[in-house]
């Protein structure tokens, strides 16, 4: 069971995923809100990817981080893919 402490962080890396994969493909952020839902979504995505590859994402922030970073340019990738169309 999630604690409150885990969603807050949950959030906040997410919001730190989201806008640091907005700078990295498009130079700004998406918003506060564009953030945290590209970030959570790409933690969730990042999770599954080194799963299937057979890797462990490892406990802690900087882990996290990146998991979620990953994620969430491999999100922006897939919509921009689907967007070309």
């Amino acid at each position: 069971m999630l604690s409150l402490t885990h969603i807050i962080w949950f959030l906040i890396i997410g919001a730190m995923a989201g806008w640091l994969a907005g700078i990295l493909t498009k130079g700004s952020g998406f918003g506060i809100i564009g953030n945290v839902l590209i970030g959570a979504t790409g933690a969730f995505i990042g999770g599954h990817l080194l799963h299937f590859f057979g890797f462990s994402a490892g406990r802690g922030f900087i882990p996290s981080m990146l998991t979620a970073l990953v994620g969430a340019l491999v999100l922006l990738f897939v919509i921009y893919l689907l967007g070309r169309k």
